[in-house]
């Protein structure tokens, strides 16, 4: 690799052995050389559809949903679910930017980011998506019931390891 860059004129054929080592470390962390790109581009996504889940719904409540809400004694509710979504969906596209700026000799950093962005996604779906039913009085409530508190832990579970990271 070294001998075409030499030959391209990027390298000088005098370069050191440190140099080339430079080199062949920023080659290497370039985003065909890890799945830091990868990793990143799945949050971004995740966060995004996170965020039209949640302006939607947060909509969705506020007009065609206000009766209904207002009925059940649930507006609380609604409100709740859509503010949790809506700052879960902005931490992981944090992430997912952390994730794509981290160069591939952090590959366990990204990865932190990725189980981080992993359980704050789950965590919010369970969390966001449970009171969204309970509120429209929709499902089992014996199910529906113990899977909001789960996906708070997995929310803060997330939360931990953005910590740690």
């Amino acid at each position: 690799m070294n001998q075409d860059l030499q030959e391209q004129g990027l390298l000088s054929s005098t370069a050191s052995s440190e140099d080339e080592q430079i080199i062949d470390n920023h080659m290497s962390a370039s985003p065909a050389g890890n799945n830091n790109g990868k990793n990143a581009s799945l949050l971004r996504k995740v966060a995004s559809l996170m965020g039209v889940v949640g302006i939607g719904m947060g909509a969705f409540g506020a007009h065609a949903l206000q009766d209904t809400l207002a009925k059940n004694g649930t507006t609380a509710m609604w409100q709740t679910a859509t503010n949790y979504q809506l700052f879960h969906a902005a931490a992981v596209l944090a992430l997912a930017a952390a994730a794509s700026s981290s160069p591939s000799s952090t590959e366990h950093i990204t990865s932190k980011h990725m189980l981080a962005g992993k359980l704050m996604g789950i965590g919010n779906l369970f969390f966001s998506g449970s009171i969204y039913c309970l509120a429209l009085d929709f499902g089992p409530k014996m199910i529906l019931g113990p899977i909001t508190p789960l996906g708070g832990l997995l929310m803060i579970a997330g939360w931990f390891v953005v910590g740690i990271v």
